[in-house]
């Protein structure tokens, strides 16, 4: 039987904090998996299913959404992209959502894989593409490496999708901590209509709030960064051990998402953090857009890691 998610490569390697394991799938090149020491830090979820709310798929050549799936190119020529999200009209995730990647390279503790985006319908450009992923003392490292392999340039952005968890602990009640000094304002077909302070506003999660709290779906820019130029965003657990997704300032947007319909969570709330190079709609407003010319590459970074896991805690 093939599955929906294609093959499945396993990674695996010892850290202090116990055994290491990631599956990725071959189709979206998503994370299944990823556990410490048999505690799962992503949920989840079983490999004859397709990818639940999208978790841990690639997201390229824009994340999130288009309105009506229309942008106009620097010399005014209107481009219609297919309408990938019916209910609301929009072209969603990108051009690789259901593509099988190629693999590159794989080893115990990495696997680089590969696809192409060919030029299509409001999208006639054709982009080399591959990510790849390292585990790693702390978690997880993810590479994405794309390439203008046309003639035009090329207007990308990228965005991934994972959701993240500490097994055991009902995410209700972890804190979720955005270093993101703003907010998204968006209508009813969450595109956006502004961006304003989160200071003194429901949005501020920059002191931290319990994720049983909340209900998101929402986008945040402003994001700070470390002397390192790395952004990073938290889950951290009544006992103190945490789960951070991180980024390199490349990726200057967050998006949040929470749900209680993920499968096998029970009714738990499951989180999504999402490092975006660019928020919705980037393709009409240029915002975080990034134009390669013919023959340019680009290499952007980002991750999950965990800290405080002892072996057999």
């Amino acid at each position: 039987m093939t599955l929906p998610t294609g093959e499945q490569y396993v990674l695996e390697t010892t850290t202090a904090s116990g055994e290491l394991r990631a599956t990725i799938t071959a189709v979206a090149a998503a994370i299944r998996t990823l556990s410490i020491d048999g505690i799962d830090l992503v949920p989840p979820y079983a490999e004859d299913r397709t990818p639940p709310s999208g978790a841990g798929i690639v997201l390229v050549p824009w994340p999130n959404r288009i309105r009506d799936g229309r942008w106009n190119g620097p010399d005014g020529e209107e481009h219609q992209l297919a309408i990938t999200e019916p209910k609301l009209n929009n072209a969603i995730h990108g051009l690789l959502r259901y593509t099988e990647y190629r693999v590159v390279e794989h080893e115990r503790d990495s696997i680089t894989l590969e696809a192409t985006v060919f030029p299509q319908l409001g999208y006639p450009f054709t982009l080399g593409t591959a990510v790849r992923y390292d585990l790693v003392a702390d978690g997880l490292k993810v590479t994405h490496y794309l390439e203008n392999q046309g003639g035009e340039p090329a207007p990308v952005a990228v965005g991934t999708h994972p959701f993240v968890k500490i097994g055991g602990v009902p995410t209700d009640d972890l804190v979720l901590r955005l270093d993101a000094a703003s907010h998204i304002e968006v209508d009813e077909r969450l595109l956006p209509t502004g961006e304003v302070p989160v200071d003194g506003t429901e949005w501020d999660f920059r002191e931290g709030r319990r994720v049983g709290d909340v209900q998101l779906d929402d986008a945040f820019g402003e994001l700070a960064s470390d002397d390192d130029d790395i952004i990073e965003h938290t889950l951290t657990a009544p006992d103190g051990r945490e789960v951070a997704v991180w980024s390199e300032a490349e990726f200057g947007y967050v998006q949040v998402y929470t749900t209680r319909d993920f499968p096998g969570e029970d009714g738990d709330q499951a989180i999504a953090v999402e490092p975006m190079t660019a928020p919705a709609e980037a393709f009409n407003s240029g915002r975080g857009l990034r134009w390669l010319d013919p023959g340019e590459e680009w290499r952007a970074s980002w991750g999950i890691r965990f800290r405080n896991f002892t072996p057999g805690q």
